[in-house]
């Protein structure tokens, strides 16, 4: 018996070695394997994807205020969204009294900054609604880019003194505009913006 155990003692250490050994490596605590990032959900940005996808970014801070007076149930000024028109602001409102002309209203005329709807009474010859009210009798009264200063295209919505210096800066280094579409030329005016202007302004 001692002579076998001498003879294989060796190969009998080997095989001890090797079994502590695999329940060593069984027993230590499993790596976390990285997964990919579409496993965990992540979405990578693509290079190419365009940072602002929200549009202009000049949008993102106007808010637009009209003051409704005359015959509505309750006069006041109110903060309207971008796409309304003057029937939703009348019904913020309260809606028109039973003596409005409802006749004289442009009850789908787009809502703009700083307008005042005027709501006249029946037999009111609108002429006489004091200037700038109403929402017809400034319809024609546009603000020239081509003559207007500082304080005229300040009242355009959007516009305040940065950008209305910029408006005169172009005329000045490049001539009159030759038409409306020529705002867009102006830093900081993108198509959003020009929509709710394009009604406003003239060049001629």
């Amino acid at each position: 018996m001692k002579i076998w155990i001498e003879r294989y003692k060796t190969m009998l250490i080997c095989v001890i070695v090797i079994l502590l050994a695999g329940f060593l490596y069984l027993s230590r605590p499993k790596e976390k394997a990285l997964q990919d990032p579409v496993d965990m959900g992540l979405q990578w940005q693509d290079e190419d994807t365009p940072k602002d996808i929200l549009g202009d970014n000049e949008e993102a801070n106007i808010r637009i205020f009209v003051d409704v007076k005359g015959w509505v149930q309750k006069p006041g000024l109110y903060e309207a969204k971008d796409d309304d028109r003057v029937f939703d602001i009348i019904e913020l409102a309260g809606g028109l009294l039973e003596e409005a002309d409802e006749n004289q209203i442009n009850f789908a005329e787009k809502i703009h900054d700083e307008m005042v709807v005027y709501i006249p009474k029946i037999g009111e010859i609108f002429d006489e609604v004091p200037q700038g009210t109403g929402t017809q009798s400034k319809k024609d009264e546009k603000v020239n880019l081509n003559k207007a200063d500082n304080t005229e295209l300040e009242t355009l919505p959007g516009i305040g003194p940065a950008k209305a210096a910029a408006i005169i800066e172009y005329r000045e280094q490049n001539g009159p505009y030759q038409q409306i579409e020529d705002l867009k030329k102006i830093s900081g005016i993108g198509p959003k913006s020009f929509e709710k202007l394009q009604n406003l302004i003239s060049v001629k």
